[in-house]
């Protein structure tokens, strides 16, 4: 079963990006939302819409936006965890805000999921578009998945 790495860590930034590989795979089987990640922060944070704004810190990116732009990445680009937004102050937090960095830029770092799921989740996905946005259905799904998973 082929694995898909979602994340590429900037050590020296000490921040990700999206693997260009998911980038594209989300792109294609329409995964991406603002984000192409916004699904999978859904699934980290009790799987609700809170989760959707697991990288909504603007604040952390502004100061690494010139070192964005050199690399040709813009500030959008940049995906920080803020620990702030791994705990939500009911029982707890049980850890530091740092051990909480350190614990999901680890999970993240090794984050490969599998395109089948990635698949099912576009699958979802699309049924949900055909009843709220008709739109932006993408007819032409199943072949699309076909095209990638021989591509992989």
């Amino acid at each position: 079963m082929q694995r898909i790495r979602i994340f590429r860590y900037l050590d020296d930034l000490n921040c990700f990006v999206v693997s260009d590989e998911y980038q594209r795979i989300a792109d294609q089987l329409g995964l991406t939302e603002w984000s192409p990640v916004v699904w999978i922060g859904r699934l980290f944070t009790l799987d609700n819409d809170y989760g959707e704004h697991w990288f909504d810190n603007w604040h952390l990116r502004e100061p690494l936006e010139a070192e964005a732009t050199r690399r040709g990445l813009t500030e959008g680009d940049l995906l920080i965890i803020d620990p702030e937004r791994f705990q939500n102050g009911k029982d707890g937090p049980c850890h530091t805000p740092e051990f909480r960095k350190r614990f999901w830029s680890d999970v993240l770092r090794s984050l490969d999921l599998s395109f089948d799921l990635l698949a099912d989740e576009a699958r979802a996905f699309n049924q949900e578009r055909l009843r709220f946005m008709p739109d932006e259905y993408i007819s032409d799904l199943e072949a699309r998945i076909a095209t990638l998973r021989a591509e992989l």
